[in-house]
């Protein structure tokens, strides 16, 4: 049977999580700096865990199932939307992944919401972050819970997830067992750290819209504190105007963002929530009292207790590819069939501009 790992490359924390014949064998959480400045490190890690069939690497934005080995130059540039040098964002995860396809080890990169056929096209509208390739597979952790625990065929299951990480917050609309609509972070809902979703005037204003700038403006700009080292727990008790604001701003983005991806959903079963900020008691409570009218709220049970929701959905999908007990699972999900790039459905900016700032001729 399948010996596998899934990798979630998120703004804190760099997660895997190691299945052996469906059970948990590896879970690691590695600052997200920490990796990146020593890709060596984190494929000695994974050789380490050898053997292994297959690796959900970190896929960024995501593409159609692809090897490292043979993802082209174009092909992380639009996975990870970055150019060379480019600061902040997640541009630096493709140092990574050039170090984990110059290895042996068996990865492959993943897709997003964008590339799923069983999301309708005119969601896609100028859309290019639906939700990243660790966002399918939050959705596919979730997936498998909600059929397993309530003993139902994949095919019955439809739920809202809501990922409330440590700098972006975003959001997954799932009818019939399959992804049919997102909200990506930096399309979504207020984050802990990131802005979400701007005012396009904001960006007129701002006059140049960098990576870094898309980073920043969450909660805790809005609150006022430095971002580094600031406990998630703080934002549930407020104690100036300014945190009151961050918390309203916080709780009231996230019900209207999960509100709106609901009406995606014919009757959502659940709302289900992940990340960081999910593990906070308050901030479950006041979505779940808010939320409670359209559907029940609950805490995402996984797999593992230390490895992030995103490795332990990405290691399900490896066990599926890899033909193991998830194989319905990846079936149900389309991954396999999954086409197309993150900036076929631009309207608003044309295709070659895109491309061009990209470093793409």
């Amino acid at each position: 049977m399948p010996r596998v790992v899934g990798i979630d490359p998120g703004t804190v924390s760099i997660d895997l999580c190691g299945l052996d014949d469906g059970r948990p064998f590896l879970e690691r959480s590695l600052p997200t700096a920490a990796a990146l400045a020593d890709p060596a490190a984190f494929v000695a890690l994974l050789q380490a865990a050898q053997p292994l069939d297959l690796i959900a690497g970190p896929s960024g934005y995501g593409l159609p199932l692809t090897r490292a080995q043979d993802a082209t130059e174009e092909d992380l540039r639009l996975a990870f939307l970055a150019v060379p040098g480019e600061a902040g964002g997640i541009g630096g995860l493709s140092a990574l992944v050039r170090a984990l396809a110059r290895s042996t080890l068996p990865v492959v990169l993943t897709p997003g919401v964008v590339h799923l056929a069983s999301v309708p096209a005119h969601r896609k509208v100028n859309r290019v972050d639906m939700g990243t390739a660790e966002k399918v597979a939050a959705a596919a952790l979730a997936i498998d819970e909600q059929a397993r625990r309530l003993a139902r065929p994949l095919t019955e299951v439809s739920l809202v997830l809501l990922d409330l990480g440590g700098a972006f917050s975003a959001a997954v609309a799932v009818a019939d067992g399959r992804i049919v609509d997102g909200v990506g972070g930096s399309g979504g809902p207020l984050g802990f750290r990131a802005a979400g979703a701007w005012d396009g005037e904001v960006a007129y204003l701002a006059d140049h819209v960098s990576k870094a700038l898309l980073f920043g403006g969450g909660a805790t700009a809005i609150a006022g504190w430095e971002a580094a080292g600031t406990a998630p727990e703080r934002l549930a008790h407020p104690a100036t105007p300014r945190e009151t604001v961050a918390w309203n701003a916080f709780v009231e983005s996230v019900v209207k963002t999960a509100t709106a991806l609901a009406t995606s959903v014919p009757a959502p079963r659940e709302f289900v929530l992940v990340g960081r900020l999910a593990h906070v008691p308050a901030v479950r409570d006041a979505l779940g009292e808010r939320l409670g009218r359209l559907a029940p709220t609950r805490l995402l049970e996984g797999l593992a207790r230390e490895a992030k929701e995103g490795a332990q959905g990405a290691a399900l999908l490896a066990d599926g590819l890899a033909g193991g007990s998830r194989r319905e699972l990846v079936q149900t999900l389309g991954i396999r069939e999954a086409r197309g790039t993150l900036l076929d459905h631009l309207y608003v900016v044309p295709r070659e501009r895109a491309r061009r700032r990209l470093g793409l001729s």
